[in-house]
């Protein structure tokens, strides 16, 4: 459990640094790109929409950018890393989608697999080179009823279900990260790769969720939903705390749905290292993108 109730009044002085945030025109994405700018950091909300996220940066306190990120495409993706220069301190991959209707991006993957894993993998692996301290992953708790079809990630040979492709999504979110970390502490990176889940927090996201299911949903998890402040709080603690790489922050309270940060424990098949190397291999296939070379760096 948390020692004491952890809030984004005890972020440090973020000032000089550089951070980006994927999703950050709304929800957590965007409360959490506001709290560390007005902590001093200079951040670049990464979004779809571009009017969209420029609405929501005209209400924060302190340096932004705005930038169109699609990660649908994976050339938007490559745009948006190509016209990367400088360093980049902290990368926060926040966008995702949850149970929509079945659909796929531009390059044919499935809808859920393709923004909340594949696009940030290939975003991950294009910005890595500029990264000097940390990539935070969001992720939920539902990955630990999720399964990884490793052959068939786009359900592709499998009849579609919404919440078995967004739990496959977010498993892949914390395979993905702790095979990061590997890989980093491999290299001699000391850059670290850490997880988040924000609890059940009223956000845009469950919106995604329609018809009869989207309703239930709502009145079934009114009991342990928090707002969306404290739902970024595990993002935020991850990104400026110094806690180990490979660490996974979540909500403290009940049935870790609501909360203060804490260091968190993921399911086992997160933590699976075979599963994780096999999944990135497949990933980097689909997207053409891979783990760089990478300097060793100070932090």
């Amino acid at each position: 459990m948390a020692n004491h109730r952890w809030t984004a009044d005890e972020m440090p002085d973020m000032s000089g640094r550089v951070v980006v945030v994927t999703g950050a025109s709304s929800g957590i994405g965007a409360i959490t790109a506001g709290e560390l700018a007005r902590a001093g950091a200079s951040v670049v909300l990464a979004v779809r929409d571009v009017a969209k996220g420029e609405a929501a940066a005209a209400t924060m306190a302190g340096k932004t950018d705005v930038r169109r990120l699609d990660l649908t495409s994976l050339a938007s993706v490559r745009e948006f890393a190509a016209g990367w220069t400088g360093n980049l301190d902290i990368l926060i991959n926040n966008a995702g989608i949850m149970m929509v209707p079945e659909g796929r991006t531009a390059d044919g993957f499935e809808l859920q697999i393709g923004t909340n894993h594949l696009g940030h993998f290939a975003l991950t692996s294009l910005l890595l080179p500029h990264i000097t301290d940390r990539v935070v992953t969001v992720s939920s708790d539902l990955h630990k009823i999720g399964r990884i079809n490793v052959g068939d990630l786009n359900w592709e040979h499998r009849k579609y279900r919404p919440l078995g492709a967004y739990s496959q999504s977010k498993l892949a979110n914390l395979l993905f990260t702790f095979e990061l970390q590997r890989r980093l502490t491999d290299s001699g990176s000391a850059v670290r790769a850490v997880a988040a889940h924000p609890g059940v927090a009223e956000t845009n996201l469950i919106s995604h969720v329609g018809g009869f299911q989207g309703t239930a949903n709502k009145l079934l998890l009114a009991p342990i939903t928090q707002d969306g402040e404290h739902g970024a709080l595990p993002t935020l603690y991850a990104a400026t705390q110094d806690i180990p790489g490979g660490s996974y922050v979540g909500p403290d309270g009940l049935i870790h749905t609501k909360g203060y940060p804490e260091v968190a424990k993921p399911s086992k098949a997160s933590r699976n290292a075979d599963l994780a190397s096999s999944l990135w291999a497949t990933s980097a296939r689909l997207t053409q993108t891979d783990f760089p070379a990478l300097a060793t760096r100070s932090g």
